[in-house]
């Protein structure tokens, strides 16, 4: 099976790659494959949620978090 990664990019989305469900408050649900990653909006703006759209680069979106932190 292949391994789950998500990884944070600076200012930017969540990226996640691997074979993993993805739902939402509302119970629709995605499904990542292991060769398709996906971008998960972190700036709240993304009229594409919860997919990024590039947004965060036109609103000035900062993030101070790391992973690990």
């Amino acid at each position: 099976m292949a391994e789950v990664r998500i990884k944070v990019l600076k200012n930017g989305p969540y990226v996640v790659t691997g074979p993993v469900g993805l739902v939402d408050q509302e119970g629709a649900s995605w499904s990542v494959e292991a060769d398709k990653p996906v971008a998960l909006c972190r700036c709240g703006q993304s009229s594409n949620k919860p997919f990024c759209d590039g947004t965060h680069g036109r609103c000035g979106f900062v993030a101070e978090e790391r992973a690990g932190s």
